[in-house]
Parts: C-alpha cells; structure tokens; sequence
C-alpha cells in the first residue's frame, strides 16, 4: 500500500470520526437525553437480527448506484442521471416481470439484465448529448432524472395499474421472479451477493483491465489521455454506459428483492446517496460495499434514536454533509500527507543504496 492511499484512508477515517464528533456535541446541546440517542444511535442496529437486517437491506442498492457513479466519475463524467436509471431499472423490471412467462430461474434474470440496459440508456443520452452537441452533461444529466420520473409515472398510471389497489402501485409481481430471502427473520435477499459480485467486478474493470486504466487516465487528464492515443470519446461513452448499466441493475434488484409491486412515485433519492458512497470510498468499487455499509448503518441508527429519544433524524444529514466537505477539502492533512510522501522516497532511496 503506497502512501497516498495511506493517506486517503486515514483522511477518511479522520474525517468521518470528526464529523461524527461534531454531531455528538450537538445531540448534547440539544437532547434532554443525549446519553441515550448517543447510545442509541451507534449500538441501535445491533439490538436485534431485524434491525441488523435493515442495514444490510438498504445497503444493497446503495452498492449498485455506489459501484456506477464510481465508474462514471472515474472518467471524470459527472453524470447524474443515475437516479433516473435505478427508477428505470425498476420500471423495466417490474414490466417485464408481469408480460412474461419465464421459467422461475430464468425470470428474474432476465429482468434485471433488461432493467441494467434501459439504465445504460438513460446515463448515456446526456453522455452522447456531451459529444454531438457539447453541451453541459450535468445539466443534461440532472434533467434525464425528470424526464424519467414523469414517464414512469405515466406507464404507472395508465399501463400496469392496479385498478383494485388503494393506491397508485402497480399489479403484484409473480412470486417465481422475486428474490427470496436468505436469512430468517429480514428481508435480506439474494441481491447481496449480486451488488457484492458488481463491486468485486467493478474493481477488476477499473484496476486490473487495460480499458479500465484508459478511463481512469481519461478521467485525471483528458488532454495526456488523448495525446496518448486514448479515444477519449469512446471512454466517455463507454463510462456512461456501464455505469448505468450498474445502477440500472440495482434497480431491478431492489424491486424484485424488496417490493411486491412498482410504486415509486417519486424520486428515490439513491442516486444522489451514491455520491456520498463514491466520495467516500474515493471511486474504488472495492470499498464501496464498505462505504455503503457505513451510510445503511449511520441511518438505521439514526432512526431508531429518533423513535426512542427526542433527537431528529436530521442529525445523520448534518454529518453526512461535515464527512463530505472533509473527504473533499485537499488542504485538510495536506502537510501530514507531504511527510508521509518524503518519509517514503527516504526510505525507497535507503534501500537502492543498499543494494548499490
């Protein structure tokens, strides 16, 4: 391990604790029980196998969109049609779920993988909208998400409805394609070993492929990355399509793992926690799982202590926003992470004049 990713784990861990710090001051200025909100908050997930289970639960598609954004934003790409993608990959998924007759193996499968393409689809219109014309992908992108709401929403309402439902929701997905569950007591479902496989792939693509290291060159600098005879436009494209591919995939998979009918009227909000997913774990797919885990579990604390004490769940925002602007901020450490860096050239130079 070199000493720049020494430094960018311990400037995450830092970070993450000093905002974590900050939040308990203000549960302790501000709860007439701040003890217990405190204890409630860290230790709350662990009290039973179904809280636990509800961290694992809302893990799952923050991989998948963790896993996407971090390839899109490794190619500099600030596509932010994910959100747009993981609803699409719901839509499409639940559609096909209720106009097929699969076999009950086959079924799900296939509809995630449809749901994955129709979630390419959309992160690559802004992608493609970039090279024809030039224009701002994160405009672009940030419209797609809206687009697709308003679209899904009239596919909803007026194709799979169902009518003897109390409410806006879609007709129940056949039981033979939803994923079944794989620990008594929860909802955790076979989706954590698919999001788990994605992040594994994920870093195999970026780290140990040839196109993986052209979009991580295109994404530090695109002029040398051309100069070098990458074909930047292809690698923004390609980015683009597989990091929807990915988010697109989560959204099918969190419709056949956790619901039994379509009925996202709105906007889920994955999209943008992928952010934070991908700042953390500095868009590496590998500690993305890890990164994830942190957010489900901070948030299922967070939770419980506003159902037992007087503290709000607006607590975990504020420190989601500190952790970011710490992760983010290059002049924090920045004198710690020249010494490291001189300590290690020292010794890199000690010992070729050892074998000298």
């Amino acid at each position: 391990m070199n000493s720049n990713t020494k430094f960018n784990i311990l400037r995450t861990l830092l970070s993450v604790g000093i905002a974590l710090l900050i939040s308990f001051i203000l549960i302790l200025l501000t709860s007439h029980e701040p003890v217990k909100a405190v204890v409630k908050l860290l230790t709350g997930p662990l009290e039973s196998t179904r809280r636990f289970g509800n961290v694992i639960e809302a893990m799952i598609p923050l991989i998948f969109t963790g896993v996407g954004v971090s390839i899109m934003f490794s190619a500099n790409q600030i596509n932010l049609a994910g959100e747009g993608s993981f609803h699409i990959g719901g839509l499409v998924a639940t559609v096909i779920a209720l106009n097929t007759t699969l076999p009950a193996g086959i079924s799900p499968i296939v509809c995630i993988l449809l749901a994955g393409i129709a979630g390419s689809l959309v992160t690559a219109i802004p992608a493609v909208l970039k090279i024809k014309t030039e224009s701002d992908i994160l405009v672009s992108s940030l419209m797609m998400n809206y687009l697709i709401l308003y679209f899904s929403n009239y596919i909803l309402s007026y194709f799979i409805k169902d009518p003897s439902a109390g409410s806006v929701v879609s007709y129940a997905v056949p039981e033979m394609t939803q994923f079944s569950t794989i620990f008594a007591g929860t909802r955790i479902h076979i989706g954590l070993f698919i999001a788990i496989v994605v992040a594994l792939l994920g870093y195999v693509f970026l780290y140990k492929t040839k196109l993986g290291y052209e979009l991580r060159v295109t994404g530090e600098n695109q002029d040398f990355a051309r100069y070098s005879g990458i074909n930047v436009l292809k690698i923004t494209l390609i980015s683009s399509l597989l990091g929807g591919f990915v988010i697109g995939l989560g959204g099918g998979v969190e419709i056949l793992g956790m619901y039994s009918r379509f009925s996202w009227t709105s906007l889920l909000g994955y999209g943008w926690d992928a952010i934070i997913i991908t700042t953390l774990a500095k868009k590496n797919p590998l500690y993305v799982p890890f990164a994830a885990f942190f957010l489900a579990y901070l948030r299922t604390g967070a939770s419980i202590m506003s159902r037992s004490t007087d503290v709000a769940t607006e607590i975990v925002i504020i420190t989601q926003g500190l952790i970011i602007l710490l992760v983010v901020a290059e002049q924090f450490l920045s004198k710690y992470k020249h010494k490291m860096i001189a300590k290690e050239a020292k010794a890199t130079l000690g010992n070729v004049k050892e074998v000298e």
